[in-house]
């Protein structure tokens, strides 16, 4: 069967994390500058060689002293490890029709960790251009603390300021090549 190769569509795709902040509010942030590659055997997404990039220079919370501590030594070191990355190993599925785990590895600065994530797959469809789409859910939640990430403060009150906890969120919308 013929390799089939799959562009992302940036104007309908988005990767967030959310995390807690003094553990009684969620922060929102997003990578604006993210690539996602996929080949697949004809359209059958369970052969799929799937890579995703995102330059952490181009996280964005909505606080620009926020972001600018993101980027910081502190955390992702965006001037040392401009770019972090997920290698896809396996896509499985998982319960309901369309639901799969997707198990690979994330790179964030020279730390490499297995992580899976949950996939809802949403479909495959023609746009009115007659391009061929195909639309994903994804989740999932990592420590960040096993990539290094390990900055904190204690609040007075007891607890810290940023939770370990990070949960991952996108949802991606793919191009057939031509």
């Amino acid at each position: 069967m013929a390799t089939t190769k799959w562009a992302l569509d940036p104007a309908h795709s988005e990767i967030q994390f959310k995390v807690k902040h003094m553990m009684i509010t969620t922060v929102t942030g997003a990578f604006k500058n993210f690539n996602v590659e996929v080949e697949t055997e004809g359209d059958d997404f369970s052969t799929a060689n799937i890579g995703f990039s995102a330059e952490t220079a181009s996280v964005d919370t909505g606080s620009e002293q926020r972001d600018g501590h993101l980027r910081s030594g502190d955390f992702f070191d965006a001037e040392n490890f401009p770019v972090l990355a997920f290698k896809a190993a396996k896509l499985q599925p998982k319960g309901a029709d369309g639901e799969y785990q997707l198990s690979g590895e994330l790179t964030i600065k020279e730390t490499t960790r297995p992580v899976t994530l949950n996939v809802e797959f949403g479909g495959i469809g023609a746009d009115p251009w007659g391009n061929t789409k195909a639309g994903f859910t994804l989740s999932g939640k990592i420590n960040r603390k096993d990539w290094g990430l390990n900055w904190n403060a204690a609040l007075e009150a007891g607890g810290v300021l940023v939770s370990d906890d990070v949960r991952l969120l996108g949802e991606i919308q793919l191009t057939k090549v031509q």
